[in-house]
């Protein structure tokens, strides 16, 4: 009996552990019946406040998607370009059809010839069409000769020397401002004077009828003498300084050149990937072999 009673007696030690217990088990039942575990948010999604923040954020996404996409004007389907011609959404081989049209002299009249010539979807012609904008004489045939006069063509020894035109004889020309004729000072400069006449379809934003009317004042007579590239030697860098040759176009002729132990002839330029092969008479004029 004595013994029996030892198994019921406690230390003090025990009797605080189990005070210790008991205080624990009725805490945590207090917290279990008067607090809310469920899963509701702490901010009401559907409260007017976070409602109309929704609201603006999806606005301001809407702004920057308009901000992003281009403003598209009229334009000569005749003068797309490489650049041009991505950015409107036609593939490689499209614009090289439009390109070869035009290297052999003929014109696009209408939305049909340019669907002829360049092959494009029907949906993408769709989409462009809207901003073709052809020439006076094309969509006026009675238009008067006061407006085609650029044709007639001065004589050599008539024109001036487009080498040493002033911005200010330049801007004589209908169609040349302050801003173009700066232009293409600035880029006559880069190239070390101008080649041939040609040279100067390459100025960014002179239009093609423009360039006809200042080649009727101007021409190049007196070259200048110029130091060629030579592309089994020259560094990308180095072609890159030439205001018709991006840095990546320079990149991959060096690429070519070393995949292939060099250039054997300027003819190869052609199968370098992204090279513009309608001007290839232009990389003629400062890229040799020797």
């Amino acid at each position: 009996m004595k013994n029996s009673k030892s198994h019921f007696r406690f230390s003090k030690r025990q009797r605080n552990e189990i005070l210790f217990l008991t205080a624990l088990i009725i805490a945590a039942q207090i917290i279990y019946f008067n607090i809310d575990f469920s899963s509701q948010p702490a901010i009401d999604l559907e409260s007017e406040e976070v409602v109309l923040l929704h609201h603006q954020i999806d606005s301001l996404k809407m702004m920057a998607v308009s901000g992003q996409q281009p403003e598209r004007r009229k334009f000569n389907p005749n003068f797309i370009t490489d650049y041009s011609g991505y950015t409107l959404g036609m593939k490689p081989e499209e614009i090289d059809r439009l390109h070869k049209f035009r290297a052999a002299g003929n014109w696009i009249n209408s939305v049909a010839d340019f669907k002829k010539v360049t092959r494009v979807s029907d949906s993408l012609l769709d989409e462009i069409s809207p901003y073709f904008q052809f020439p006076e004489w094309v969509t006026n045939p009675r238009a008067t000769s006061q407006s085609r006069t650029f044709n007639t063509e001065k004589s050599f020894d008539q024109k001036m020397d487009l080498n040493k035109a002033t911005a200010e004889e330049l801007q004589k020309i209908n169609g040349v401002g302050e801003a173009l004729s700066r232009r293409i000072i600035q880029f006559r400069d880069r190239l070390g004077g101008f080649q041939v006449d040609e040279q100067l379809y390459d100025v960014y934003g002179l239009e093609y009828s423009v360039v006809r009317r200042v080649l009727n004042e101007f021409t190049v007579k007196e070259k200048p003498e110029i130091v060629k590239f030579n592309i089994n030697k020259a560094s990308a860098s180095d072609m890159a300084t030439l205001p018709f040759i991006s840095f990546n176009l320079a990149r991959e002729i060096v690429d070519y050149r070393m995949l292939h132990e060099g250039f054997k002839t300027l003819e190869e330029l052609k199968n370098v990937d992204g090279f513009p092969v309608q001007k290839f008479d232009r990389f003629t004029l400062y890229l040799t072999v020797e």
